[in-house]
């Protein structure tokens, strides 16, 4: 399926170089001690990942007309919260994965030690480059990303998802489970793009919610469709490992067509919610399908 008159493509390649560039700068040289740690805090953010979170804080800001400054800011901050909780999730203690973004995990390549303290690290530097912008509303963007962070949010769903190894999850409580392991930092990201504009209407946070929380779903379904169908090559990480670890996921509990048809409505509905927006919602329009239709 196509992408409608919205060159997507263009549009995203832009953005990723935009946020990959704004990580080179903001993070310290290989050079700059303590040099291990910095140059682990490098190889497990730069070159490789699709930068969805910073394409939604980009989408979102566009909506709202927000200045580019305070746009980049958000959209680092995000990437570098995803990639301290993937060094983390891929942690023997955790995950337990040796493969990520199609190469060695963190703590492979560095020693576990090192990885921790990456994740520790990118979790800071995260919060400081919001709070270096002195923008109008950089407060507001804390909040928002503490929250997704700490333990009502991606902490927290980790924290049941480890404790939910090998029991068999309603469909409720998958769905709380993922909003907050999943859900919660796709929603900042899209917020934290919003808060970038000087002000911001409470209408537009209303719809960017409703957005959020469509595609933090769809986000998660898609994951467990690909986790179950898809090889490691594709994905650049192990494939099948939620069914080898006896997790309950969307696929377990729907089956493969229940979970695509999941993926339809909850896309469907999305641009339902954004119809009555101009060529500014295009962005947020043109992710929505990425994020439904990504085969990897």
């Amino acid at each position: 399926m196509s992408i409608s008159l919205f060159t997507f493509e263009p549009w995203a390649t832009i953005h990723q170089q935009q946020v990959e560039d704004a990580l080179a700068r903001v993070m310290p040289s290989e050079e700059t001690s303590p040099a291990r740690l910095h140059s682990a805090m490098r190889y497990a953010v730069l070159g490789g990942g699709k930068r969805v979170r910073a394409l939604l804080s980009y989408a979102a800001a566009e909506l709202v007309r927000a200045p580019a400054k305070s746009t980049d800011a958000a959209a680092v901050a995000v990437e570098l919260i995803h990639a301290f909780s993937l060094v983390h999730d891929d942690m023997p203690c955790m995950d337990d994965d040796d493969l990520r973004r199609g190469k060695p995990s963190c703590h492979k390549q560095y020693g576990d030690a090192t990885a921790l303290l990456v994740g520790d690290a990118l979790q800071s530097l995260a919060f400081q480059t919001i709070a270096d912008t002195n923008a109008p509303q950089a407060l507001k963007q804390v909040q928002v990303l503490a929250q997704a962070t700490g333990s009502r949010g991606m902490c927290g769903g980790q924290s049941i998802d480890l404790q939910s190894t090998g029991l068999l999850l309603t469909r409720s409580e998958l769905e709380t489970m993922h909003q907050y392991k999943t859900g919660a930092l796709i929603r900042a990201s899209t917020l934290l793009g919003a808060y970038a504009a000087e002000s911001t209407s409470e209408a537009h946070i209303s719809l960017l919610n409703q957005y959020s929380e469509n595609m933090g779903l769809a986000f998660q379904v898609v994951d467990d469709i690909l986790d179950a169908t898809a090889d490691t090559q594709t994905l650049g990480k192990t494939a099948g490992k939620d069914a080898l670890q006896e997790k309950s996921t969307y696929v377990s509990l729907l089956g493969i067509e229940e979970a695509n048809a999941l993926v339809k409505r909850l896309y469907e509905q999305t641009l339902q919610l954004l119809a009555g927006f101009d060529k500014q919602a295009d962005p947020l329009r043109a992710i929505a399908r990425f994020i439904c239709e990504r085969t990897s």
